[in-house]
């Protein structure tokens, strides 16, 4: 069956080749498995990042390419070359079934062109637009009695700056790259930001006119 895809591989910085596929046995493996089942590979978009940020080049052209309808989806060797992460997982997966294109990786065997993998897309589709409120709000609520307005042990000035950032238009997950790209701790000393580690600074310290993300 003649599908345009896009073929994304990536590595990252200090992967080690004997644990996982470098990125031309990625290539390699994409090519024969569109050789066999009839798909064009319109061009292959690469990253050498970790696969725990979207912050990648590859990955933002591939999305951006299938959006624009250069091609059908885009597939690869395995599942984790797309993401590590669960919530960026259904994040991406929700932006291609919004878009109409495809999301395949040849392991484990998922293709949201076919049925099965649309009823797996539709799951994970509606998981990308949750807000997780009933996981969250008891963590916010010991944050909230900790110090009204934002949790003790953020620093006034890095509150300051998320507030910054998201009052310039970042969404939450957009900013946690960022703090995360530069290895800023967490207020609890984590190594990972992720958008729920912001929401009591946000919801309860927002600029006037910038609406805390829903």
């Amino acid at each position: 069956m003649h599908r345009p895809l896009i073929a994304y591989v990536r590595v990252a910085p200090r992967e080690r080749v004997d644990e996982r596929p470098g990125l031309e046995g990625q290539r390699r493996t994409l090519e024969a498995a569109a050789a066999e089942r009839g798909w064009e590979l319109v061009r292959v978009e690469r990253d050498v990042r970790s696969g725990r940020t979207m912050r990648r080049p590859g990955l933002r052209a591939a999305l951006a390419a299938c959006r624009e309808g250069e091609a059908e989806g885009i597939v690869v060797a395995r599942l984790d070359r797309l993401t590590y992460s669960l919530p960026d997982l259904a994040e991406i997966v929700g932006q291609a079934m919004d878009a109409g294109f495809s999301i395949i990786a040849l392991e484990p065997d998922l293709d949201l062109a076919t049925e099965a993998g649309r009823l797996t897309g539709q799951v994970l589709a509606t998981a990308s637009r949750w807000e997780p409120r009933s996981l969250a709000a008891p963590a916010r609520r010991v944050l909230d009695r900790q110090a009204p307005g934002r949790p003790s042990s953020t620093p006034e000035p890095l509150a300051d700056r998320i507030r910054a950032m998201r009052a310039s238009g970042m969404t939450l997950q957009a900013i946690c790259d960022v703090l995360n790209e530069e290895g800023v701790p967490t207020p609890r000393g984590g190594a990972r930001w992720r958008p729920t580690s912001l929401r009591a600074i946000v919801r309860n310290t927002s600029p006037a006119g910038v609406a805390p993300e829903d």
